[in-house]
């Protein structure tokens, strides 16, 4: 049993880790054009990298949820069989246990180097400033590794593969909003894979599920979990 699951912000909501967009299409306060994008970091790269400073630090206060530990539990049983692509920048699949997850929005804790593409790590309490040095080539170029709107998702020649050859989908805690993450559900089942939505409530693609189950991931993950470890 070969099995993909997508994980979106909803999983990590239960750690205390904001959504950052709210119903006015701010994030913490500030415009998405302003702080997501790579026209935002042009004209205030300082902005930019306080915003990613403060989700950083905030992050590292977070604990993994029991919807986190869970995957963890079934990825030690599954092993390769098992795929975590998630949209999230946390460490929390990490820090819980996970080892096979595929980060496809980036992550909080490393940075990209503008000029040679090389990523580092970043301390949770350090500050990154644009004039920072790359540890590989030196040049004072470094930015949030986070893909913006207008970027392209990294590994989406792995994901493809992986759904391609999965036997069932999952997604946790996703808006069904956001592409391509939002499309993987029609190339899991376009492929023969069973097909399941654990969320909060009902997202944009819920209709595209073979079954959805709604309640908070705490509570639905395990219990998923359970009942795929019980099936053998």
């Amino acid at each position: 049993m070969r099995i993909t699951v997508l994980t979106g912000a909803g999983i990590s909501a239960e750690s205390g880790v904001p959504t950052f967009r709210d119903a006015g299409g701010l994030w913490e306060g500030h415009r998405v054009e302003d702080v997501a994008t790579p026209e935002g970091f042009r004209r205030d790269p300082g902005l930019v990298q306080r915003f990613y400073d403060a989700r950083r630090a905030g992050v590292a206060s977070a604990v993994p949820n029991a919807a986190h530990l869970a995957l963890a539990r079934l990825e030690a049983d599954l092993g390769d069989d098992l795929l975590v692509v998630t949209q999230n920048i946390d460490d929390l699949h990490e820090r819980a246990g996970s080892t096979r997850v595929v980060h496809m929005h980036g992550r909080l804790g490393t940075a990209l180097c503008r000029a040679c593409g090389a990523r580092s790590v970043v301390e949770p309490s350090r500050a990154l400033a644009d004039d920072d040095t790359c540890p590989e080539c030196w040049v004072a170029a470094l930015r949030p590794d986070v893909v913006w709107f207008g970027e392209v998702p990294y590994d989406l020649d792995l994901i493809d593969d992986a759904l391609a050859a999965t036997d069932r989908f999952v997604a946790i805690g996703t808006s069904g909003a956001v592409y391509p993450a939002a499309g993987f559900v029609l190339t899991a089942a376009g492929r023969g894979a069973a097909t399941l939505e654990l969320n909060l409530v009902e997202s944009e693609v819920s209709l595209l599920f073979d079954e959805v189950r709604h309640g908070l991931a705490s509570m639905l993950v395990p219990a998923w979990v359970d009942e795929v470890l019980s099936a053998g």
